[in-house]
């Protein structure tokens, strides 16, 4: 991998950190990089001012130039120390793999905000699978901790998309 994409691949790392986005897929042609963050997130904007237009041009420039196996050290993120356990914060997962969102439609406020507390069956999120819409509800009543996942973003079965401090 040049000088030039491994710079381009380092402003993606600052910029997921900046914006608290705690995990990042992308794959384009040979080179496939995943970034999950441990710990907690260096403190920035809401992640509803993320500025997703300057994602997209950091991910256009990160275009591969060597094969995927040059990328490999790049593609785990730094570790942190081992984080003390998290109080009993309960994870809401997503029950089937598609595309995550935030929101009803673009530009419209996302169902739930960190600091929010919701109720057992409130919506959080939907995620997107074949042109489905499927809601995705809340199975404790409690206070919304952090946003996993990132909005527009792929996620598997089973991946984490809130962690929620029950009541």
């Amino acid at each position: 991998m040049d000088g030039n994409k491994l710079q381009e691949l380092r402003e993606l790392v600052e910029f997921l950190k900046a914006n608290e986005i705690a995990e990042f897929d992308m794959e384009q042609d040979d080179l496939k990089v995943r970034i999950k963050f441990a710990g907690e997130p260096a403190p920035a904007a809401p992640a509803g001012d993320v500025d997703y237009a300057h994602l997209s041009r950091l991910m256009a420039s990160a275009a591969p130039a060597a094969a995927p196996a040059a990328a490999a050290p790049v593609a785990s993120a730094p570790s942190a120390p081992a984080a003390a356990p998290e109080e009993a914060l309960h994870e809401v997962k997503s029950p089937i793999v598609g595309t995550f969102y935030e929101s009803p439609s673009p530009g419209t406020p996302p169902f739930v905000n960190v600091g929010d507390q919701v109720e057992v069956g409130q919506v959080l999120c939907i995620v997107e699978a074949m042109k489905l819409m499927n809601e995705i509800e809340s199975d404790v009543a409690g206070e919304v901790v952090k946003r996993i996942a990132a909005s527009g973003q792929p996620v598997e079965y089973g991946q984490p998309l809130f962690a929620i401090k029950p009541r």
